[in-house]
């Protein structure tokens, strides 16, 4: 779920196994199709819900959410397999920044769901500055590293720690003591492990130094974009209906995404819990009843962040010598007010 870049470019055999996939129900209309980041879970749950609930079809669309593969969702969509795509602000930044066409254009989570943990009995971490000299367990993503130097440094530290790459088995590496901390989603992985009984604590990124931002958000493509207005308008209006109905109707709505992910079983008390701190977190709608649109200083701060950090990259990959425009990197155009 958090790990953008641990997937390689395979958007042929993407494209190929979306056309081959079940879809949950025939759908008339204007066909669109969007890419997932990983596989079905409580940051999808707008799309399921609109879509299961027929609101993509009162819309006069035949929305398809494609399977997930570990090709990049930002790369389905830049290269035109996917018209949309769920990313997260730093995927979107760092493949913008490289050169891809890509634009944010709807605010799945309000703010940050990432964090670093550690096992709560560890009394030899109690700040950052204590994860020097440390083993992280990492997931292949050029902007870590950058991320917890930054976050270590920021309290004191020298930003001098050891990186083993292990993907999703991190956490279990983490339960068994072989690294000491790693980056998780509070309201998916964090919640997991509370289910499991394994006590943590965790360090919140914005306490040391890094911005707030939309973890999670959908994007599109400017050539997209420019062909498909009134398409986008009516996708984004009635996924922002169908995240509301999940902010509202929460045990309806997490059935319905247990329900239309049939093929491969979802943890039911996972996704309960998992949308229950979404919501009691304020994370799908903001206290002042938002949903879906960007609060462009989140998307400057962070963007600010990651290029003063040298993690935004161009297509030879350099670090960019000058800051972008980030007001280009999203839009709240599409969406109503």
């Amino acid at each position: 779920m958090p790990n953008p870049s641990r997937r390689r470019f395979l958007a042929l055999a993407a494209a190929a196994t979306a056309a081959l996939a079940p879809r949950a129900k025939a759908q008339s209309g204007k066909r669109v199709t969007v890419a997932l980041d990983w596989t079905p879970n409580t940051n999808h749950i707008g799309l399921f819900v609109a879509r299961e609930k027929g609101f993509y079809g009162e819309a006069g669309l035949g929305v398809e959410i494609l399977p997930y593969t570990d090709t990049a969702a930002g790369t389905l969509v830049a290269n035109g397999v996917a018209d949309f795509g769920i990313l997260s602000t730093i995927g979107l930044c760092t493949q913008k920044a490289a050169g891809a066409d890509l634009r944010g254009v709807f605010a799945v989570t309000r703010k940050e769901t990432g964090r670093v943990v550690f096992d709560a009995g560890r009394n030899d971490i109690q700040r950052p500055r204590d994860l020097d000299g440390r083993t992280y367990g990492g997931f292949g993503s050029a902007w870590e590293n950058a991320l917890i130097d930054s976050i270590v440094r920021h309290d004191g530290g020298k930003g001098e720690f050891r990186t083993v790459t292990l993907g999703t088995s991190a956490y279990e590496a983490l339960a068994s003591g072989a690294v000491d901390f790693t980056l998780e989603v509070a309201t998916w992985e964090g919640v997991e492990a509370e289910l499991a009984g394994r006590r943590q604590r965790a360090f919140t990124y914005a306490d040391y130094g890094v911005p707030d931002e939309h973890t999670t958000l959908i994007g599109s493509s400017d050539g997209y974009l420019a062909a498909n207005g009134d398409a986008t308008k009516a996708f984004l209006a009635a996924t922002r209906r169908g995240q509301l109905f999940a902010a509202e109707h929460a045990a309806e709505a997490a059935d319905i995404l247990i329900a239309a992910n049939g093929a491969t079983p979802l943890d039911a008390e996972l996704v309960r819990a998992s949308l229950k701190t979404l919501n009691d977190g304020g994370y799908l709608k903001g206290p002042d009843g938002a949903v879906g649109t960007f609060e462009p200083a989140k998307i400057e701060a962070m963007g600010r962040y990651l290029f003063e950090a040298g993690i935004l990259l161009d297509a030879d990959g350099k670090p960019l010598t000058a800051a972008p425009d980030f007001a280009a990197y999203y839009t709240n155009s599409f969406l109503a007010p």
